[in-house]
């Protein structure tokens, strides 16, 4: 995102979901360089043309309150797949329970559902299995006991590889299914 303006000489960079990482504000100075605030919990004041970067110790109260009303980061999840099936992997299985746990820590989350294939068989065939894949993972959750209108599921087949390869590679990484809890 680009923002241009000068509607206030100072500027406060908060940690991003509550995470050490941020995004970032350049301020142009006068004499045409830049100074960049891309750290967490920095911020940055012009004074007399010239802007001071320090570290933030404490928000002050109405930042606490405006961070404090956003909603939580998205969650994510991955469920591998047995090639060509749409039966999770072993290693997948616990996931399913920690996507309930979060979804139960959310009052009025929706979960989003997308299947993807390896590029082993047809774009078409795939497209397919992912689907399938997609609407077993929200079978399952409704099985534990989500309301259906929660879930949206969609299938990309293989055009958004996790690990880029060449075509009719099995890949086990790619053979997944991503739920994002919001």
């Amino acid at each position: 995102m680009l923002l241009g303006g000068c509607a206030t000489s100072s500027v406060t960079l908060l940690a991003n979901d509550g995470s050490q990482q941020s995004g970032a504000v350049a301020v142009l100075e006068p004499d045409g360089s830049e100074v960049v605030l891309n750290q967490p919990m920095t911020a940055g004041k012009l004074t007399n043309g010239e802007t001071k970067v320090r570290p933030v110790k404490e928000l002050k109260p109405a930042y606490q309150q405006l961070v404090g009303g956003l909603p939580a980061a998205p969650a994510h999840f991955t469920l591998n797949f047995i090639q060509g099936t749409t039966e999770v992997t072993a290693a997948s299985r616990p996931v399913l329970d920690l996507i309930r746990k979060e979804v139960a820590a959310r009052p009025g989350a929706a979960i989003e559902v997308v299947g993807h294939t390896d590029t082993v068989g047809s774009e078409t065939d795939n497209d397919r299995l992912s689907e399938r894949r997609a609407a077993e993972v929200v079978k399952a959750l409704v099985r534990q006991g989500f309301a259906q209108d929660l879930l949206f599921a969609v299938g990309r087949g293989e055009r958004e590889l996790k690990v880029q390869t060449g075509d009719n590679v099995a890949n086990e990484a790619n053979r997944r299914v991503e739920v994002v809890v919001r």
